[in-house]
């Protein structure tokens, strides 16, 4: 068994190992809130029991769990279905199946984090910001708003300066005229250093821009601004498909997400990975790390490290070193997750 780390020996160790880099799992938003947060993907948390049984069954034949994917197929079905005989009934039932999803997904998206910020008290939010301050750039697999209400609390001692690369658009320059969101662009990036590795609830993709909702433009919250989104086919950008190629193949059909990808490739260094449990299903940034130019990584271990799913996580970090191999070591060690109190417990 290896020595485990408290979270500020991990930090001392890594003082002098370049910049600091941070790789948030679920466990981030589950250590706040693990009545709300402890499923960690949005098909498992969905409730599927007043839609008909083909609804559900759509996404296993379309091998997918991309709630976007599955609604425009049936939409797209719908339009088709008369030309090619399947009469009005069926033309029907995939339309009502299509709303009914996406009243699902806005509902699971509403049940995945509390509905307002100041649900999360001061004291947490600032905990949270101390622990943030500890890195140089923040990548996050989560999907919810807690990481970003974090970074916008503005009350308390402690501030915390990010950027997610977001803008206000040159068309809104252009015109004069404040659109209710910011826009993401490639070129405008260069010193973003928060990146939603799957996209996020407030992402979302229009077609020709990446759009990111804010409640300081409309005073209107979140969710609500959320579900009018939905309501005009506007789909939150977040990848949810069940293998790691499936989610690579999602990520290189993004431009927000690729960049995203390719930032997570270049950078050099240390890396802390918080609440993530290496699973095979991210074997698509696993292997980023296996194979990029990181030096020390830190992981963050919850609970007994002996049990199982933590020896489990172990055995994955240290094939992580093992594949370097000596002529591009990587130093792999662990910390318990417990000792970061990041929300200040």
């Amino acid at each position: 068994m290896p020595k485990i780390l408290t979270f500020h020996q991990a930090l001392d160790q890594a003082s002098t190992s370049g910049k600091k880099h941070l790789l948030l799992g679920n466990g981030f938003s589950i250590s706040c809130r693990p009545d709300i947060f402890r499923y960690g993907k949005l098909f498992e948390q969905a409730d599927f029991a007043n839609l008909s049984p083909n609804a559900k069954e759509a996404f296993e034949r379309l091998g997918t769990m991309d709630f976007e994917h599955v609604i425009r197929v049936l939409r797209d079905g719908a339009a088709l279905a008369d030309l090619y005989g399947a009469g009005k009934e069926v033309t029907t039932n995939m339309s009502s199946d299509a709303d009914a999803l996406k009243e699902v997904l806005v509902k699971t998206i509403a049940a995945s984090h509390p509905e307002k910020p100041s649900d999360i008290s001061d004291a947490e939010y600032n905990a949270c910001k101390g622990f943030l301050n500890n890195f140089d750039d923040v990548y996050t697999f989560n999907y919810d708003l807690l990481l970003y209400w974090t970074k916008m609390h503005t009350e308390g001692r402690l501030t915390s300066t990010s950027d997610d690369g977001f803008r206000t658009s040159q068309n809104d320059i252009d015109s004069g005229i404040e659109s209710d969101y910011v826009v993401w662009e490639s070129s405008q990036s260069h010193d973003q250093n928060l990146y939603y590795l799957h996209g996020a609830l407030h992402i979302f993709d229009s077609g020709t821009e990446i759009r990111k909702y804010t409640w300081k433009r409309t005073g209107v919250r979140l969710i609500d601004q959320i579900r009018t989104a939905l309501e005009n086919d506007f789909f939150p950008l977040f990848v949810a498909e069940g293998s790691s190629d499936e989610k690579l193949e999602r990520i290189r059909h993004s431009d927000y997400l690729a960049k995203a990808y390719r930032s997570f490739e270049s950078i050099q260094g240390t890396v802390f990975i918080y609440g993530h449990s290496l699973a095979e299903n991210d074997e698509h940034y696993l292997r980023v790390l296996e194979n990029g130019k990181v030096s020390t990584l830190f992981v963050g271990l919850f609970g007994d490290a002996s049990n199982a799913s933590n020896k489990r996580i172990i055995a994955r970090a240290e094939a992580m070193s093992l594949k370097r191999g000596p002529k591009r070591p990587l130093t792999v060690r662990f910390f318990q997750s417990e000792t970061a109190r990041v929300w200040g417990r």
